[in-house]
């Protein structure tokens, strides 16, 4: 086989991966924590062994669905750290994106972060809280290599941004898991909230000589 036909091959499954993807997409969107393989390759026009041929089982579906969402919140996040703005501004703007995110796409986040309690029996084994930590963590390493690159924290400056970013992200998953489920006031109402107990030491800080600023 020769290398251009080897990459017309794995373009092609990339495609098709793609394709699945957005089908996944289609059925969370609809079924939430719900949302089953059987469900997912019906909507996809396939049988399950294919689905499994692609994916694995349903935790690869998961995590291949989990990475998906996470690239894109990332950039989302990135954004509104990068925005010319001032600081207070942009540290509301950041909380106000992932709030924005899942209230966009509630059944999205609870299929990421919440099992369902009637899952199919041939899925029960599936613990989505096994599989959700690594992306709650990986967002707290992103986050703490964006406070790091951007803000002088002194001696043990990278120990504390990554404290800094996993608590943040703790704090924006656990306030937004609770308003979500509860909506005891506005979204613009939590952010002002969340920035006023993040500002503290945040304000004062100033910004890395040799970086990009915050």
């Amino acid at each position: 086989m020769d290398t251009t036909q080897q990459a017309g091959e794995a373009g092609a499954a990339d495609r098709r991966r793609r394709e699945l993807l957005e089908a996944a997409d289609r059925v969370v969107l609809r079924d939430g924590p719900k949302a089953s393989m059987n469900a997912i390759a019906a909507e996809a026009g396939i049988t399950k062994p294919i689905l499994y041929r692609h994916f694995g089982d349903k935790a690869g579906l998961y995590q291949a669905l989990a990475v998906r969402h996470t690239d894109a919140l990332l950039d989302s996040l990135r954004a509104a750290l990068d925005a010319p703005a001032e600081r207070r501004s942009r540290v509301e703007s950041t909380l106000d994106t992932y709030l924005a995110a899942i209230e966009a796409r509630p059944q999205v986040y609870r299929f990421l972060m919440h099992p369902a309690e009637d899952s199919h029996s041939a899925e029960r084994g599936f613990d989505v809280g096994l599989h959700s930590a690594p992306l709650l963590r990986r967002l707290g390493e992103e986050l703490a290599k964006v406070i790091s690159e951007r803000v002088d924290l002194g001696p043990g400056g990278e120990r504390l941004a990554r404290v800094w970013g996993h608590g943040i992200v703790g704090m924006m998953h656990a306030a937004g898991d609770w308003w979500l489920g509860e909506r005891p006031c506005e979204r613009v109402e939590l952010v002002a909230g969340l920035t006023d107990l993040l500002w503290g030491r945040l304000a004062t800080a100033g910004n890395r000589v040799d970086g990009p600023g915050f």
